[in-house]
Formats: C-alpha cells, structure tokens, sequence
C-alpha cells in the first residue's frame, strides 16, 4: 500500500527525518527534486506489519544499554497506524507508544505514551515532539512522516550524484517552509541521499535546532522483504563536532507483512492494556 506523506524508509518507525533552510527563503524548491521526493513518498512499504526490534543506545563512553520491542502497523485508508509495545528491560517493559500518522497535512498526528509505573497515557503535544523519544537519539517527530508540503526540495551542488556503499544517490536538501515545522520537528536543515534504483533514502543529515549538533542517520543493512525494501539495522548519531555525544541503533528482526492485525490493536484501550 503506498501513502502520500511517507518520505522515508523506516519500517515501523517509518523514521523520516527533516530539514531547515526555506524559512529565508535561500533555497527555492526545484521541480526535479520534488519529483524524485514523490517517488520516494510513493514506495509501496508494505501493509500488515509486524517486527521485532532492538533498541540500542550506545553512549560516547561505548557504555550500551538495549531495550527490546515489538512492533506493529497498519493501513486505515490513506492513514498509517503504528502501535509499539516494550518488552525489556524491566524499567519500560509495559511501555506502549501509539501513533495515527494522518495523510491529511491539515491535520496534526496523534501520539500516545503509556507509562506503566503512573499507570497513566501521556498524549504528546505538537510542543513535545522535537523532544527525544524514549531516551534515544530518535524524536517523538521522526515516529512520523513528514508533509511532502511542508519542505521544498532542492539539489545539492547542482544535482550532484555520491556513490553510497557502491550505489548511485541523489542529495537533495529538505528544507521546512515555515519556522512551525522547524520548531516541531528540532531540525533546521536536512542533506538526504536517495538511491537512484529504488527510491529509498539511506542517508541524512540534519542540523539540530539548538546545541550546535548535527545527527547522522545511516541504513546500515536494507533488505527486500516479500518484494518491500525495508532498513533493518539503522543508526542515528548525534555529534557535536568530530565528536560522537550518543548514538541509538535500531535493529529490526522477524518482520512480516499482509499478518492479520485487528483495528482494534491500534487503540488507547489496547494500548494501556498491553499485549
């Protein structure tokens, strides 16, 4: 099933991660770019979805701590809804998170956290979302997809093509056309590397809104899944200079697709209710 609002190639997460620059008005947004960014929007990512995941955070001391997840996502219409569940360790085990990603770009999504030890379900406000999801180098806002709308798109150095782990890329910058999206999203600007074979993007680079930070995302392992392309290892670095602060790796096992998920997994109730 394709979605209009899905930039980025994140299985579950559907982490997509955005941008800066347009508020001056320095960049225009250049047709050619767009129409690549609607190609990638336009991706068929699967419908049914089930996964497991590893939640790695890797301080700059190499200290690790992984948590473990399990993932579901499904199609209502033109809306995307993703409902996680922690397993491990015992300090989040029971921590839920749902998300209704709207195709609507009138339309704010809506998130839930539940938090076990309160007993209670936190909506999180559109204020919040630039903030760290879980602790990890991921925002609330990267959960969701991002407005194809709210960005203008541009070529970086005149359409200039990397090669990136032996595959042909476009860069192009994705840059917010109001400070509202900025504020939401905490990133300023973003350098995406699309592959020209199959429209996924496998690298970024974002400037953080406050700090001086830049984070680094990077599709270590991409793997064709029941003919869907989906990141199965993917790394966020946040760095201030050359040096690394924190880095979250994210590593997705047993994914499958076309299962037989219910509607009503994806609610408040199930959601407190856990698995």
């Amino acid at each position: 099933m394709k979605n209009r609002k899905k930039i980025y190639p994140l299985a579950i997460i559907i982490l997509i991660i955005t941008s800066f620059f347009a508020v001056s008005g320095a960049f225009a947004d250049d047709p050619e770019a767009r129409a690549i960014m609607e190609k990638v929007d336009a991706r068929d990512d699967g419908d049914n979805m089930t996964s497991r995941m590893e939640m790695i955070f890797i301080d700059k001391k190499r200290k690790r701590r992984i948590r473990k997840i399990r993932n579901y996502r499904k199609y209502k219409g033109k809306d995307t809804l993703k409902i996680m569940f922690f397993l491990h360790p015992a300090d989040v085990k029971d921590t839920g998170f749902l998300t209704f990603d709207y195709d609507d770009p009138d339309r704010d999504d809506d998130q839930w956290l539940y938090l076990p030890a309160l007993r209670k379900t936190k909506r999180i406000a559109s204020s919040d979302k630039s903030g760290s999801f879980m602790g990890s180098d991921f925002t609330y806002a990267d959960m969701t997809s991002r407005d194809l709308e709210d960005y203008d798109f541009t070529f970086y150095e005149k359409k200039k093509a990397m090669d990136v782990k032996g595959a042909k890329t476009w860069v192009i910058w994705s840059i917010p056309r109001t400070r509202a999206v900025i504020d939401e999203t905490g990133y300023e600007k973003s350098l995406l590397f699309v592959r020209q074979d199959n429209f996924v993007v496998i690298r970024a680079k974002h400037w953080v809104r406050h700090g001086g930070y830049l984070k680094y995302l990077d599709v270590k392992q991409l793997d064709r899944i029941d003919g869907i392309w989906i990141g199965t290892e993917i790394h966020m670095a946040k760095k201030k200079g050359k040096e690394t602060i924190h880095k979250t790796e994210l590593k997705l096992s047993d994914v499958k697709f076309n299962q037989d998920l219910s509607f009503e997994l994806f609610t408040v109730r199930r959601l407190e209710r856990g698995l």
